[in-house]
């Protein structure tokens, strides 16, 4: 078989050539990068990367393989994968499948070979920012179609929670209390959590009514993680805000922003956005600093937060808004990722703390 070859073209017009890997297609999507060690299968299958090309700043990927039980969903969600090396003979008594062959299994591309130092640099001066990737192994594409695709996609536009979030209720039953999960692109960690603590959960999808919700007569609700921009999301916004004063709402990253415009506050897009396994936050009411795992590209605008919310935690890189609790109602949400996956084990204290919420 003739060798796969690659093309990244960004918005701004920059072009990287590289060696493909995974499947032979053409893709776009909001270029990002994410400064993880380990965790790519968690990070590909991970919904909240929906609309996005993936750039890794750890320069060798693939080299443990792809095993059966680090999924985050039931598929890649990623547009486009970038790395600088790829492992071609993975060495792992639990790889079932070759980096390759599951980009190729997913039809997503991915390109290799390439200066990812070089495209994080540019990310991080000029920001996020739309892309093109075609993997090939004939003639080279045209880059003027290429940068085109590039230049039409506008990311936050789209309402990327409709496109990953389950239609469907899904029961993941262990007893002890209920939690109602609306789905924004839930992480499987999340739901393992949860179950691990006793607690029945159903899976709702992020549309439903909030009356059907307390007609199944939850003990709490959890608001997922998911991808996109929060302030699509008025549908849900309403629904939590009329949850919110009946019981306990636990959000998580998306969760979180959808908590805060469900009581008047704004959120903004960064600039680049966190997403690693080794961010510091400070815990505001007990001093102590938590390395957590993130995969967010939009932040809570504190100065619009209603007098009712307190910040209880802080990112120590950029001060911005990684934590919050109402002072009176038991609502309270984090930024990060508790579950982790990849990353530190540091927060999943915060599931026994929902626990302890709902009695």
């Amino acid at each position: 078989m003739p060798e796969k070859k690659a093309l990244l073209v960004l918005r701004d017009g920059s072009c990287f050539r590289g060696k493909g890997f995974g499947a032979e297609a053409v893709s776009e999507g909001e270029l990002v990068f994410n400064t993880s060690f380990c965790g790519y299968q968690e990070a590909l299958t991970d919904p909240s990367y929906a609309g996005q090309i993936l750039t890794l700043t750890y320069p060798l990927i693939g080299n443990y393989g792809v095993n059966s039980e680090d999924f985050e969903s039931g598929r890649i969600q990623v547009m486009g994968f970038v790395v600088r090396e790829v492992c071609g003979e993975p060495q792992h008594m639990k790889s079932k499948e070759k980096l390759d062959e599951f980009l190729t299994r997913f039809n997503i591309p991915g390109i290799s070979d390439v200066d990812t130092r070089m495209i994080v640099r540019r990310i991080r001066n000029a920001g996020v920012m739309p892309a093109c990737l075609s993997v090939y192994s004939g003639r080279e594409p045209d880059y003027g179609e290429l940068l085109d695709r590039a230049k039409g996609l506008d990311y936050s536009k789209i309402d990327f929670v409709e496109r990953v979030a389950s239609r469907e209720r899904k029961e993941y039953k262990a007893g002890g209390k209920k939690v109602a999960l609306i789905d924004c692109g839930v992480k499987m960690s999340i739901v393992r959590e949860l179950v691990e603590r006793d607690l029945s959960v159903v899976s709702v999808p992020p549309r439903i009514a909030a009356k059907e919700i307390l007609a199944m007569e939850p003990d709490g609700i959890v608001v997922s993680n998911g991808p996109g921009d929060p302030m699509l999301l008025t549908y849900l916004a309403k629904t939590v805000r009329e949850l919110a004063e009946r019981l306990p709402v636990f959000g998580i990253c998306l969760g979180h922003q959808v908590i805060a415009h469900a009581v008047g506050g704004r959120t903004f897009k960064l600039k680049f956005g966190h997403r690693g396994s080794n961010h510091p936050v400070k815990d505001l009411e007990s001093g102590r600093v938590y390395i957590t795992s993130q995969n967010h590209g939009y932040a809570v605008d504190e100065r619009s937060l209603p007098k009712e919310f307190i910040v209880t935690h802080r990112n120590c890189n950029d001060g911005t808004v990684e934590g919050m609790r109402h002072k009176e109602l038991p609502v309270f949400s984090v930024q990060y990722h508790p579950e982790a996956n990849p990353g530190p084990l540091d927060s999943k204290y915060f599931f026994d703390k929902f626990k302890k919420t709902i009695g």
